[in-house]
């Protein structure tokens, strides 16, 4: 909730506070990077920011999942001082590639919170796909650094978490995603309190003109084809149900501070205003621009300063109409089960996004149907909701076979208690009762 006595620039968690220039990385010093994520589109595009800008820049540390081929590449290229392998099996392999070079390697997932943390890291890339991505980002934030947050997972499943630690200390967080990216910079210098609502703009994915009836035969490779940005899998299969925008949407709910009434979504198929926000008096301030991710991931690491980039030019005379309209929340149900999810808070978003993960891995190895994905994440809310009940439940809820405790006051006040345990359990739930469907062939 807006409070009006305060403004923008107070509020580290939106609009950072500007600092000691000798730890942001601008006239000319040096800003140290970890890239969590590295081998994926985000990382590969921040890795290209850095190519452009080695006088400002300087990579600490790099990690990836399984693509230990193009680690190795990257480790040989930008000489970082830690190098994380996911894939625990594949390391010896890294050991040997990288042998002679100063560098320290490491595997598995906990020593991502290594790589947020290393020495000398003043900047962090949150990059990872999916939930992952919360505990080094817990980290990030606890060591006060500046986090460049791509992965949105993290807000969704944790932002009730998150978001107080980062007011409450030195952390800034920083969107990448384009749409928040637009949002923080609209909000610059405004007042927190003047801000009536924003707009999330979405592209509509691939199948906004594709009649609903033929949904059933979307093949991968189809809704892997995005007709505006260049993304990973993961994500632009969640464009083209249009989970991607309900997970922004709970993203800029805890990024802005805002009740769920105050954002909105439109479709803009040219993706050239990436969002606005409509202030208290009726104005409009709105982003625009190419769609072009180098943008918003230079903008996190380089603000309040903008550094010069080799970019698009916008031949506005030629650009020819900007298209709106709303989103097609029958066809694309994924929107209103995000939103259903925001509302009822504690747990649910994440139930939302473990199941979702794991559904669009099942669609992208032909085990689900395109349609099948918003329902297997709805029946999975659903359960959940069974067995535990809307929002927050309690640990001891969790370790317990059977249905929720009553509404007593006691229950109501165990329920308002998040924890990171609490949030990884309801993760755990959520995967395992959408794989149990995937293994019986039952959606």
């Amino acid at each position: 909730m807006f409070q009006p006595s305060r403004d923008w620039k107070a509020i580290s968690a939106r609009i950072p506070v500007r600092r000691d220039e000798s730890k942001q990385g601008l006239n000319g010093t040096m800003r140290h990077i970890s890239v969590l994520g590295s081998t994926g589109s985000i990382g590969r595009q921040t890795l290209a920011i850095v190519r452009e800008a080695p006088d400002r820049l300087k990579v600490r540390a790099l990690t990836a999942g399984r693509n230990v081929s193009l680690l190795i590449e990257q480790a040989k290229e930008f000489r970082p001082d830690l190098v994380v392998i996911g894939d625990e099996a594949r390391v010896n392999d890294i050991v040997l590639a990288l042998e002679g070079l100063s560098v320290e390697v490491l595997s598995g997932t906990d020593a991502l919170d290594t790589a947020a943390t290393y020495p000398g890291v003043d900047t962090v890339v949150t990059a990872v796909v999916g939930s992952v991505g919360l505990r080094p980002t817990l980290a990030a934030v606890e060591a006060g650094l500046r986090i460049a947050l791509a992965n949105k997972e993290t807000l969704v499943v944790a932002g009730e978490l998150i978001m107080p630690r980062v007011r409450a200390g030195k952390a800034e967080i920083i969107p990448v995603d384009s749409e928040h990216s637009a949002i923080f910079q609209c909000l610059v210098g405004e007042p927190a309190a003047r801000i009536d609502y924003l707009t999330l703009t979405a592209s509509g994915g691939p199948f906004r003109e594709r009649d609903p009836g033929t949904f059933s035969g979307i093949t991968a490779e189809e809704a892997l084809h995005h007709p505006t940005w260049d993304m990973g899998a993961k994500i632009t299969i969640d464009s083209a149900t249009l989970m991607n925008k309900g997970l922004e949407v709970i993203e800029a709910k805890w990024l802005f501070d805002l009740r769920p009434d105050q954002i909105r979504v439109v479709v803009h198929p040219q993706s050239i205003i990436h969002s606005m926000v409509t202030f208290s008096d009726g104005s409009v301030k709105a982003q625009l621009g190419a769609p072009d991710m180098r943008l918003p991931i230079q903008y996190a690491l380089s603000y309040p300063d903008r550094w010069p980039i080799r970019h698009t030019d916008m031949d506005w005379s030629a650009a020819g109409p900007l298209e709106f309209r709303p989103p097609d929340e029958h066809a694309f149900p994924c929107l209103s089960l995000a939103r259903r999810a925001m509302e009822e808070g504690g747990c649910m978003p994440a139930v939302l996004n473990a199941a979702n993960e794991e559904a669009v891995s099942l669609f992208l190895s032909g085990d689900l149907s395109f349609p099948d994905v918003p329902a297997v994440i709805e029946k999975a809310m659903k359960e959940y909701a069974d067995v535990y009940g809307s929002g927050n439940v309690d640990s001891d809820q969790h370790a317990a076979t059977g249905p929720a405790i009553s509404d007593s006051d006691e229950s109501k006040s165990k329920r308002n208690r998040i924890t990171l345990e609490l949030l990884e359990a309801a993760d755990q739930f959520a995967r395992e009762f959408v794989m149990e469907l995937g293994e019986a062939g039952s959606h």
